[in-house]
């Protein structure tokens, strides 16, 4: 299978389509690398039809995405790509294992766009489960990440008040255990 010829064929990509490229994908690493060039293209279209196919590669085999991390971190930082690609970048971050040399990056890029209401609500949840991660390693954001969800906790989604609020309570359980 060529992956871009896949990913660009027809009008639209369909769930199915994107899953069979996307277990196709996750079966080594040269296919995972031609799938993520895809996400990296310059081609909007590429791009956009790559990204959801790498979040159900990435969760199919998270090992693939570790020499990509630091890609997908700067990805999540950029304000000028497609909310596909911030989307899909906040996804994978939220559920694979990010070096360390990434987390101060990351923890500064997650709590702007926590705070940024024009930022797509996905993205936002996406990256307050980033943060509540973090700050299991970094006891000494809890405060930052609870005060940042309360003062936007008004202002947001059912969706957004759903996952704060679990991430409250065990912000709330942990509190003083360091």
């Amino acid at each position: 299978m060529e992956i871009k010829a896949e990913l660009l064929a027809g009008e639209r990509l369909s769930k199915q389509q994107a899953v069979v490229i996307a277990e196709y994908a996750a079966s080594s690493p040269e296919t995972f690398r031609e799938l993520f060039a895809c996400f990296l293209s310059e081609d909007p279209l590429l791009v956009q039809r790559a990204a959801h196919s790498l979040s159900i590669a990435a969760r199919k085999n998270a090992e693939l995405v570790q020499p990509f991390t630091g890609t997908l971190v700067q990805q999540l930082g950029r304000t000028d790509v497609h909310n596909a690609v911030l989307r899909n970048s906040a996804r994978i971050l939220e559920c694979v294992p990010v070096p360390e040399e990434f987390h101060a990056e990351l923890i500064e890029t997650a709590f702007r766009i926590i705070q940024d209401r024009q930022s797509a609500i996905a993205v936002r949840a996406f990256s307050l489960t980033i943060a509540h991660r973090l700050s299991r390693i970094y006891p000494e954001l809890r405060t930052e990440l609870k005060f940042a969800i309360e003062e936007r906790l008004p202002f947001e989604s059912a969706a957004f008040k759903s996952r704060a609020a679990k991430i409250l309570a065990d912000l709330d359980h942990r509190k003083g255990k360091g």
